[in-house]
């Protein structure tokens, strides 16, 4: 298995960034393939094993500094909003109180001995606004600049343009780290900053595309599902512990300074590591291959567009990237009114739940602090709590659940496989988005911390809902046009990470002073919706293919 995992496929300059694409449906940034540049399998084999062993290229290089890279990701958020809270805090009393009358206890931490000055509404509503600049900031560059370090990564090589993400990510958190040490000197809005240069390379997500797109390069095709897993494993097991290493060192030092400090160091591993240890997995042949085409390109862009006009460069440029999406209401042979309904509606609702998923977490994180009282190391393992349980869902709930209901059809049943969206994965479907709906009416409910932290762990069991609402997707449609339609997903969820944020930030910031659980009254009647919605998917029903059968 090492051996297959290490040896570049013979695919295309951007076929690797296309099975990036489809394995993350959060990914839908990277170039697509070139079916006119294939290489042999002889050809790359040959230039792999002409390497000494520790300059052939393996997923098991890029896993460990990966895993690095996720354990950052997980473990800076939470202690970050805090210190983002304390610092607008410390601006608003500097300003509404007396000169010479404002004292403030220790940055980054809570003195437990004194009240929590932070947890008024006006603080709370600042700190909301401030979350939904940042992310718009960060998610509007980083959406513009992610395509463009994935067909970099075609013509330079993967571990150069991870580094750039890298550099991005350790910009921000040096900033961060000035505005923690010295905040009397560093103003917050210089975290601002820190957002666009994490934006400009390409954040978090860029780099988590980049790294599957190393292990596309790696690994044969019939291996790819394998080495896939293992990026996936690292991505929820570092998610999963950078909180719970967060929460120990906040502990332990009192601070969250360390914090900062461990985050930073990671990431300077990560991109020592990618540039200086992992061996690049495109070859200087195909780099220079890709770097052909693109010219070629480019030449040939340059002729079509000459003399055309603002309204077709509008055109091209807002209208031309939607397009993806008409693939979720196909029309002529083969569709059917019960297909596009099943399409658009389960769209819907996944894209409901990813968009949820990424904007509620810093209004869950501000309204624990302001309700409860929290601290970043509680809030820490309350984020450990929920990614734990998400992990245990999609790990052994799912596939437990699959197998036994699968077990027992297999004796009641012919053994002809069901088309399109099975009944069991529209059960896994409604129960997710149900307990979502549950979750967040209990968070409104919730009048202690232990009640919150049940309410989380509703939520947390909706994990199930999304590797389902994929699957179910792509049973509607052929074989090739799956790669189409997890494009057209990856669309709708780069939309809602710009979006939701926003949105749900601004709704906080405005209900926080007079009502402050009405963000999760609201979220809970839009999952309730969804869940309606929900049951107007029809099981059994897919595509027709050309000799009349169904696609699946």
């Amino acid at each position: 298995m090492d051996n297959k995992l290490s040896v570049n496929a013979p695919n295309g300059v951007h076929s690797a960034l296309d099975s990036a694409n489809r394995v993350n449906e959060e990914t839908p940034l990277l170039t697509e393939g070139q079916s006119g540049n294939q290489h042999r399998v002889e050809d790359v084999s040959d230039d792999s094993n002409s390497r000494r062993w520790w300059q052939r290229p393996s997923v098991w290089w890029m896993l460990p500094p990966y895993f690095l890279f996720t354990i950052a990701f997980g473990g800076v958020t939470v202690p970050k909003l805090n210190l983002i809270l304390e610092l607008i805090c410390r601006k608003y009393y500097s300003k509404t109180m007396p000169h010479g009358s404002f004292s403030q206890p220790r940055l980054a931490f809570m003195d437990p001995s004194k009240p929590d000055r932070c947890r008024i509404p006006e603080v709370q509503s600042l700190a909301a606004q401030f979350s939904v600049a940042s992310n718009l900031i960060g998610g509007i560059l980083a959406a513009i600049t992610c395509p463009r370090l994935g067909a970099l990564s075609d013509r330079y090589g993967r571990t150069r343009i991870l580094s750039i993400t890298g550099f991005g990510m350790l910009a921000g958190e040096i900033i961060t780290i000035a505005a923690a040490t010295y905040p009397d000197l560093v103003d917050v809005n210089w975290l601002f900053l820190g957002y666009i240069l994490d934006g400009i390379g390409g954040s978090f997500i860029a780099g988590m595309a980049l790294a599957h797109s190393y292990a596309a390069d790696c690994a044969a095709p019939e291996d790819r599902n394998v080495a896939f897993g293992y990026f996936h494993a690292a991505l929820f097991g570092g998610i999963a512990v950078g909180p719970l290493i967060a929460a120990v060192v906040i502990r332990a030092s009192g601070g969250y300074i360390l914090v900062f400090y461990l985050i930073l160091a990671c990431q300077l591993t990560f991109i020592i590591s990618v540039l200086f240890v992992v061996p690049e997995s495109l070859s200087p042949r195909r780099q220079q291959d890709a770097r052909g085409i693109f010219r070629s390109r480019r030449a040939e862009e340059a002729t079509v567009n000459a003399g055309r006009t603002w309204a077709s460069w509008m055109y091209r440029h807002i209208v031309t990237p939607l397009a993806p999406l008409k693939v979720l209401y196909p029309q002529g042979e083969g569709s059917s009114p019960a297909l596009r309904r099943n399409l658009v509606l389960l769209a819907v609702v996944d894209t409901t739940m990813f968009g949820i998923a990424m904007g509620a977490f810093n209004v869950v994180i501000y309204y624990s602090r302001f309700r409860f009282g929290w601290d970043a190391s509680e809030q820490s393992l309350f984020v450990a709590v929920i990614n734990l349980s998400r992990i245990a869902c999609m790990t052994i709930v799912l596939p437990v659940i699959t197998h036994i209901v699968r077990s027992m059809s297999s004796r009641t049943t012919t053994g002809e496989t069901e088309k399109g969206c099975s009944r069991l994965d529209l059960a896994f479907i409604r129960s997710a988005v149900l307990f979502d709906s549950m979750g967040f009416f209990a968070y409104a409910a919730a009048q202690t911390g232990s009640v919150f932290i049940i309410s989380g762990a509703m939520t947390a069991i909706a994990g199930l809902g999304f590797p389902t609402l994929q699957s179910a997707m792509t049973r509607q449609v052929p074989a090739d046009r799956t790669g189409e339609l997890l494009g057209a997903s990856g669309l709708l969820h780069s939309l809602a990470r710009v979006i939701a944020p926003a949105t749900l930030g601004g709704i906080y910031s405005l209900t926080v002073g007079s009502f402050p659980q009405a963000i999760f009254l609201v979220l809970g009647l839009v999952f309730s919706i969804a869940a309606a919605l929900s049951w107007a998917i029809t099981p059994g029903v897919s595509m027709q293919t050309g000799d009349g059968s169904d696609s699946r």
